[in-house]
């Protein structure tokens, strides 16, 4: 994995609650099993009309909005476990998904693949949207060590939590063998205690 330290970017708002995996990357795409790829059929029946052209109305297809950053509505990554969701995220090159409440097996998925879930409140996931829409170039910025997001340069902000755990693989770039790795002294002098 990248490692993730900080990120100022701007934002692709998607205000929509209950946003569950089929919808991020429906089961009709999940014949890979590489990571590669996903990308192009994030959100693939929103954006796309069945005959594969861009629906204009939808926030991915609007040249106004872009980013490293989706800001979303209520429960994202909620209904099946799939890891695909994440996967597709992070390929179509979002580092940061934003809500305010995050189905549990989504925010474990996203955290093991270089994609940080922010929980933040509903007020600041409000003052959010309401700074895109007054101004789409408005960026977010993400302080992973400090666990602390800002809008705009000196715009309101806001600490989030982070599993201990996860923040130092994420700070490290580290999945979770690589972690085992970076305590291989540790663990070796474990062992020769533990010898007889």
């Amino acid at each position: 994995m990248q490692k993730f330290t900080q990120l100022t970017s701007t934002i692709v708002p998607l205000p929509n609650e209950d946003v569950d995996t089929d919808q991020i990357i429906p089961a009709r795409f999940l014949k890979a099993t590489t990571r590669d790829g996903f990308g192009e059929n994030l959100f693939r029946d929103w954006r796309f009309h069945p005959d594969g052209s861009p629906k204009q109305d939808f926030v991915l297809n609007n040249p106004t909005h872009g980013g490293a950053v989706l800001a979303a509505g209520r429960n994202f990554g909620c209904g099946s476990s799939r890891e695909h969701a994440a996967w597709a995220l992070y390929d179509y090159g979002f580092r940061v998904v934003v809500s305010s409440f995050f189905a549990d097996i989504f925010r474990g998925n996203a955290l093991n693949n270089g994609l940080l879930p922010l929980q933040v409140s509903p007020a600041f996931l409000h003052q959010i949207f309401t700074a895109v829409a007054q101004d789409p170039t408005t960026v977010l910025s993400v302080d992973l060590e400090q666990q602390i997001v800002r809008i705009g340069a000196d715009g309101p902000q806001e600490q989030f939590d982070i599993d201990p755990f996860r923040k130092v693989c994420m700070l490290n770039g580290y999945d979770d063998i690589d972690y085992l790795l970076s305590m291989k002294e540790e663990i070796e002098d474990f062992e020769q205690a533990a010898q007889p």
